[in-house]
C-alpha cells in the first residue's frame, strides 16, 4: 500500500486546492449577496436569485465534496504513515485543520442564512472574514514545508503580521473606494 502513498498524497493536495478555492470564493459571493439585499426592487430580487444559485452550486458541487475528499485522503495518508502523528508540527497542523473545519462550518451557517434571505452580517465583516481561509492556508503550508516545531512559531507570528497587513490593506482599499467609488 505504501507504493500508492504519492498518488493518495497528490489526490489529497488536489482536493485541498479545490476546497480552498471554494472557501476563497464563497465569502466573496456572500458579500455580493449582502450588498444586493440593499438594492431596490426588482434589482434586489434578480441579483439575490442569481447569487443564491451561484452560491449553491459552488458550495454543494465544489466546496463540500472537496472538503470531504481531502479529509478522506488525509486520513488514508495518516493510516499509511501513522508516525506523522508523533511529530509536533503535525499536531499543530491538525489544530489549524480543526480551525479550517470551524471556518468551513461557519460559512455553511452563513450560506444557509443567505439562502433564506437572512442577512446577519455586513459586507465589511465579510471582507474581513474572507481572509480567514488565507491565514489558515499560510499556517498549514509553512508547517508542512518547514516541519519544525520551532520554525512554526515564527510562522504563526508571520501569520499574525500577515493578518494585520491584510486588515490594513482592506482599510486602505475602503478609503480609496470612498474617495472614488468607480475605482
Amino acid at each position: 500500500m505504501l507504493e500508492h502513498y504519492n498518488y493518495i498524497k497528490a489526490l489529497h493536495l488536489i482536493f485541498v486546492v479545490t476546497w480552498f478555492a471554494g472557501l476563497f470564493y464563497i465569502p466573496r459571493l456572500f458579500i455580493y449577496h449582502i450588498e444586493a439585499s440593499e438594492k431596490p426592487s426588482p434589482e434586489k430580487e434578480i441579483l439575490s436569485k442569481q447569487l443564491k444559485l451561484m452560491t449553491k452550486r459552488l458550495w454543494n458541487i465544489i466546496t463540500w465534496p472537496s472538503a470531504i475528499l481531502s479529509t478522506i485522503f488525509a486520513i488514508w495518508l495518516l493510516i499509511l504513515q501513522p508516525i506523522w502523528l508523533q511529530e509536533p508540527w503535525m499536531l499543530v497542523k491538525l489544530g489549524f485543520v480543526f480551525l479550517l473545519f470551524f471556518y468551513h462550518l461557519k460559512n455553511h451557517q452563513i450560506y444557509n442564512q443567505l439562502q433564506r434571505d437572512e442577512v446577519k452580517y455586513t459586507s465589511r465583516f465579510m471582507r474581513l472574514w474572507n481572509e480567514g481561509a488565507t491565514l489558515i492556508l499560510f499556517a498549514v503550508v509553512f508547517l508542512v514545508v518547514l516541519k519544525s516545531a520551532f520554525n512554526w512559531i515564527f510562522g504563526v507570528i508571520g501569520i499574525i503580521v500577515l493578518g494585520i497587513l491584510l486588515m490594513l490593506g482592506i482599510r486602505l482599499y475602503r478609503r480609496i473606494q470612498e474617495k472614488n467609488p468607480n475605482a
